[in-house]
């Protein structure tokens, strides 16, 4: 059984603590870039009662760690640090399977001292999403494919990323895509995620080996999206201590080597019709409805003023470049790989969108929350899709932003996205991302010193 659905009372976790024999528990609150952070308890010091909190600043910092040091972001968070009030989702609790002692990681959600949800975590703001379908009487669906690179330890930054040895004592050259010998040279590790996803109970479905030398792929099968932004949170968490107990980094860093394809989270996404179990991309005849329509309309028109929020990084802006598996504009197509949303050839019963724009890099709440944002407004807003892409989409214009900068200023800029998702979290977001890019901009790369230098 799975644990979400087993465990729905802070009494049902304590029993669930007592048959696992649960001697610590990790508290954790994904941050905005998706990092654990939190404390570690032991067990009988994990009460209902306990009142535990952390500065509210700890979920809006940088990838570096670092806050704005003045601007909007103090308007909404307190100079002062405020507290933050720690509740535990008991449907959230795992085992922590590479833990010496029985221990146990339970995500908790974040409050001010009034008893409200702190607007700017990432988990606040996808439930603020899904309340909205809710709402409507609409029951949002996803699935995940999240890809990720095996590489070699790097201990100097400054060194580029190798693809590892796998058993045959060889890295990976050539492109192996759909490879089963290829994702066999990583036995090993692969028992120890699935063994780990097992015992943690995450629905993942299967495992393929992608085009980049070392790059893999994890299904994930279609559920609620607050139970699969927590799945793919605690499954980057485990895939990565895996890797490092098999002496290899996994990283999902959008592009992490030159030459190679970027990492995405593809997302398949629908909704049923809380009432009738219906899909709501398909009329009854099975041909596609209006609500298909415009959630792509929806999607097309916002997701280039979200791009902040689905790639976060300088870094994730060198995945999306012409012909290389990223989209680089706002097309739709059916059966089409080329285009930015997908439509995969299904029954009227599984109609779905695939946003193929998302980098493996985003926070899982925080990427769901946005694409799901947009196909809301689509709906509501009635917005017509342009007609279909049947050809290649990477002959078009580009049709994202090119850079973290650009981004951050079409997010800003669009009123509808900071209706939905929050103004609070749209402006500490907004902040954060801006000095982190003033912070990326202080570094001189080996590029610029190599074609500069001498010749400028």
């Amino acid at each position: 059984m799975n644990a979400q659905t087993a465990i729905s009372s802070f009494s049902e976790l304590e029993q669930w603590f007592i048959d696992q024999r649960v001697t610590e528990v990790e508290c954790l609150v994904p941050d905005l870039t998706g990092v654990a952070r939190g404390k570690i308890l032991p067990r009988d010091r994990f009460t209902e009662d306990r009142g535990m909190r952390l500065p509210e600043i700890v979920v809006a910092t940088s990838v570096t760690g670092e806050q704005p040091e003045a601007g909007p972001y103090y308007e909404v968070i307190s100079a002062t640090d405020h507290d933050m009030h720690l509740r535990p989702d008991p449907t959230t609790a795992r085992i922590v399977p590479w833990a010496t002692d029985p221990t146990a990681q339970v995500i908790h959600d974040c409050y001010d001292r009034h008893g409200r949800l702190v607007p700017f975590a990432p988990r606040s703001v996808l439930k603020r999403v899904c309340e909205l379908f809710d709402a409507k009487g609409w029951n949002p669906v996803v699935a995940p494919e999240l890809e990720f690179y095996l590489v070699e330890r790097n201990l100097d930054p400054d060194l580029p990323l190798k693809p590892p040895k796998g058993r045959s004592g060889r890295a990976e050259t050539s492109r192996q895509a759909y490879s089963i010998d290829a994702v066999n040279e990583f036995d090993p590790l692969f028992e120890d995620i699935y063994a780990y996803c097992e015992a943690m109970q995450l629905n993942v479905d299967t495992l393929i080996h992608e085009i980049g030398a070392g790059q893999m792929e994890i299904n994930f099968f279609h559920d609620h999206p607050l139970q699969l932004a927590d799945e793919v949170f605690f499954f980057k968490r485990t895939v990565r201590e895996a890797a490092l107990r098999h002496d290899m980094y996994a990283t999902f860093m959008a592009k992490p080597i030159a030459g190679e394809p970027g990492s995405a989270m593809h997302v398949h996404q629908s909704i049923v019709d809380k009432l009738t179990g219906r899909n709501l991309f398909s009329n009854p005849d099975g041909s596609a409805s209006d609500a298909f329509r415009w959630y792509i309309g929806g999607l097309q028109r916002y997701i280039p003023s979200a791009m902040a929020l689905l790639a976060p990084y300088v870094n994730s802006y060198r995945r999306l470049v012409r012909a290389t598996a990223a989209p680089i504009n706002i097309q739709w197509g059916t059966d089409n790989r080329t285009v930015g949303f997908r439509s995969p050839v299904a029954t009227p019963a599984a109609r779905r969108i695939e946003n193929r724009v998302i980098g493996a890099d985003a926070n899982p709440y925080v990427a769901l929350a946005a694409t799901l944002a947009c196909g809301y407004l689509g709906i509501v807003k009635q917005i017509e899709p342009t007609p279909e892409c049947k050809g290649d989409a990477y002959l078009g214009d580009y049709g994202l932003p090119r850079s973290l900068g650009e981004a951050i200023a079409l997010l800003r800029d669009e009123a509808d996205l900071a209706e939905v998702l929050g103004h609070e979290f749209v402006t500490v977001y907004t902040e954060v991302k801006e000095a982190e890019h003033a912070e990326f901009m202080k570094v001189i790369s080996p590029w610029e010193r190599e074609h500069l230098l001498l010749h400028v």
